[in-house]
């Protein structure tokens, strides 16, 4: 059968997307068209005909995408920092949003040599991860109370020792428990969380309501539940000089900010938007020298 232009592919795949109300149809199609060719999007360029197969292939995954699959677990794979991790049924899909609060952690990390750090509800593993392959000599706890994520973090943790990254120390493990890393107790350099913090009730597009696990989504409080965990947990962690940073939902721009400013030994508290220009996290230092 004769060779079809990819160009005509995608754009047919951009429509279909488009009228599924996908909210970036065209790098979607992009992204499924690159999946199946084994090639980075940046290349399809390069690829001006493909065989029939080839579309027939992008349009199954397409019809996928239409029916709202999240486009994650359609390739298997989502990118944090300079990795990826696998992802699919189970597990929270890492978010862009999360890249902002990486480069703010990593930069607490600058000059210090061999940090400790901690990532609360490390879920796919992914911010740890993307820490340790950043920082090699860094010695990085990753803790999650659902054994579902803790076994995608595992996986990928391996994946990475495999790719010749350092191996991080994974645990099982609930942060409202005040005797979770009791041992590093004023020790560690930097503590990260992603936490489950959407109000339960919130209107959410189906990628997150019929895919991600409820657990790792909503908090009660209003979404604070697991953020007032996470908060004590730093605040017992951190060494002096320490950072903190913890992802929110972006109605909390007033809420975790005045939260965290409670906790007297957790000094220039500074919230921070996302990509969109929507506020996301919030920051803290430990007080000391």
């Amino acid at each position: 059968m004769k060779r079809q232009p990819l160009r005509l592919a995608i754009m047919e795949a951009t429509r279909i997307l488009e009228d599924a109300g996908v909210a970036s149809p065209r790098t979607d199609a992009e992204l499924l068209a690159a999946h199946v060719l084994g090639v980075e999007r940046g290349r399809l360029p390069l690829v001006p005909l493909v065989d029939p197969g080839v579309v027939d292939a992008i349009g199954q995954l397409v019809a996928q995408r239409a029916k709202r699959v999240p486009l994650q677990h359609l390739t298997g794979w989502a990118a944090l920092g300079e990795i990826t991790v696998d992802v699919g049924p189970g597990v929270f899909v890492p978010r862009p949003e999360t890249e902002l609060l990486l480069d703010w952690g990593l930069g607490v990390l600058k000059g210090r040599e061999y940090p400790i750090v901690v990532d609360l509800c490390t879920g796919s593993g992914a911010l740890a991860l993307a820490v340790a392959h950043a920082r090699p000599d860094a010695v990085v706890y990753a803790v999650d109370v659902d054994p579902q994520a803790l076994a995608w973090a595992r996986h990928n943790a391996e994946a990475r020792v495999a790719a010749g990254d350092a191996q991080i120390r994974l645990y099982s493990g609930d942060i409202a428990d005040n005797t979770m890393f009791a041992e590093l107790d004023g020790l560690v350099d930097l503590v990260l969380c992603n936490p489950p913090y959407v109000p339960p009730g919130a209107e959410l597009p189906p990628e997150v309501v019929d895919f991600d696990p409820a657990q790792a989504v909503f908090a009660a409080d209003g979404g604070l539940a697991m953020i007032r965990h996470a908060v004590n947990a730093a605040a017992r962690l951190l060494r002096p000089g320490g950072g903190m940073a913890i992802e929110h939902d972006d109605t909390h721009g007033s809420a975790v900010p005045a939260l965290v400013a409670q906790r007297k030994v957790l000094t220039e508290v500074a919230d921070h938007q996302d990509l969109a220009g929507r506020p996301r996290f919030v920051t803290a230092r430990r007080t000391g020298a």
